[in-house]
């Protein structure tokens, strides 16, 4: 093992555990934000953080020169796998048409059309991209292919980025829209239909790639009986649950996650006080441990709602009601939707920023949603945060305080990343 001494931290935010004021779970203790600190990585995980001057000895030293630290983003919704080209669509929604699911099915086209290799390698850019903002642990989902065959080559994509390293989470979204083929006689999509497929031969098929299922929940795609059956046919095959919901309308996919114990339910943006209280009372589970280090059971906790700025800015929608949901004691995180259709970033950065200037949050708040949220939407314990034994995911600010994230809105301010305990700046080659 070789160890790794990084000093010149102004600013160090550990947002660990362990610090936790059970009192005032949404806040952020003076412990957990460390001034003129240190930190050592020893085998890709955190080994000691503390003041500067009781930093013990290691194999190698970096001095950052006064910059600010984080935890690198957890990034808990992606749609990476795809090709294609939606920029007509963005700019008629630009001039005022609403924004509808159908659009999917342009991507759909593309995405079937693609090579294995392309693909591949549009996913790989993908991730370079996300990683150089300061995203170091990220999901992603299936759901731009809606056959058998590409739901699987896209979930076998998936699953080799994460055995690699690249990615970390994986999910099948074959239930993301009814694919044209199976219109009906009147023009109409046969949803029951396509129901079927997906939680039959598809299902069967993708299910030892991935760790999650999902479904949009939502007008135009799947309601509450449908998205029902792939839900539970997915934690029949082991899967954990997570939904779209609630981002054209009260669909009831917020109720319906919180019903049936998922993980998350995203978008979140139109919510009646009873969506509200519902979310807020899983967040009394207590969660139990899971079988691999780092993860927790994928039925344990509460339902993370999960909003997601870029998308709602993308789409003029009403921003979901993050601060709402904060104050009624519900458990948030803040993901990018990196897609082609809705929110093609993925700037973890400006998704904060935005929480902080339009959604009204704290500084705190957002960071927090951003990298313990993500972590436990996802049901993870080593990253979001950097305490003792936490994977060593760092994102380096090119400032002196995180409040410049807010302060300085799109400014570039990611100066290096460490992800698994390895230099990934652009700057060492990554």
């Amino acid at each position: 093992m070789t160890s790794t001494l990084i000093s010149g931290i102004s600013e160090l935010w550990t947002l660990d555990p362990a610090l936790d004021d059970r009192a005032r779970p949404g806040d952020t203790t003076d412990e957990q934000v460390r001034h003129d600190a240190a930190l050592v990585i020893e085998d890709g995980r955190i080994a000691w953080t503390g003041p500067a001057r009781e930093a013990p000895s290691a194999d190698a030293a970096v001095d950052l020169g006064g910059r600010a630290v984080l935890p690198g983003w957890v990034d808990s919704h992606s749609h990476l796998v795809f090709d294609g080209d939606r920029t007509a669509e963005f700019e008629a929604r630009m001039a005022g048409q609403s924004y509808s699911a159908g659009g999917i099915g342009v991507t759909t086209e593309a995405t079937r059309s693609a090579s294995e290799e392309h693909l591949r390698e549009l996913v790989r850019g993908r991730i370079t991209e996300a990683v150089a903002g300061g995203t170091t642990c990220l999901e992603t989902k299936t759901g731009y292919g809606l056959t058998v065959a590409d739901e699987l080559r896209a979930a076998a994509l998936a699953s080799a980025l994460v055995q690699e390293e690249e990615l970390d989470e994986a999910t099948f979204l074959g239930a993301h829209l009814v694919p044209r083929e199976f219109d009906g006689r009147d023009g109409r999509p046969d949803a029951d239909d396509y129901v079927d497929l997906v939680t039959g031969e598809m299902l069967t098929a993708v299910a030892p790639h991935v760790r999650w299922i999902d479904v949009f929940c939502e007008q135009g795609a799947f309601d509450p009986e449908q998205s029902a059956r792939v839900l539970r046919a997915g934690a029949d095959a082991g899967l954990g649950l997570r939904v779209h919901g609630n981002q054209l309308g009260r669909s009831g996919g917020v109720a319906l996650a919180a019903e049936l114990g998922a993980a998350s339910v995203d978008h979140v943006n139109h919510l009646a006080a009873a969506d509200i209280e519902a979310l807020a009372a899983t967040a009394a589970r207590a969660t139990a441990p899971g079988d691999r280090p780092g993860l927790l059971a994928v039925d344990a906790g509460p339902t993370v709602a999960t909003v997601l700025p870029a998308c709602d800015l993308s789409t003029r929608a009403p921003l979901a009601p993050a601060r709402d949901l904060l104050d009624a004691g519900a458990a948030v995180a803040i993901a990018s939707n990196c897609n082609p259709g809705t929110s093609f970033t993925s700037a973890m950065s400006f998704c904060v920023t935005t929480a902080v200037l339009q959604m009204h949050l704290s500084l705190a708040e957002a960071i927090r949603a951003a990298t313990r949220g993500g972590a436990l939407a996802l049901r993870r314990t080593d990253v979001g945060h950097l305490g003792i034994g936490a994977r060593a995911d760092l994102h380096v600010l090119d400032a002196p305080a995180a409040i410049h994230l807010a302060y300085r809105p799109g400014m570039p301010l990611t100066h290096r990343v460490w992800r698994h305990g390895l230099e990934r700046s652009p700057a060492a080659g990554a």
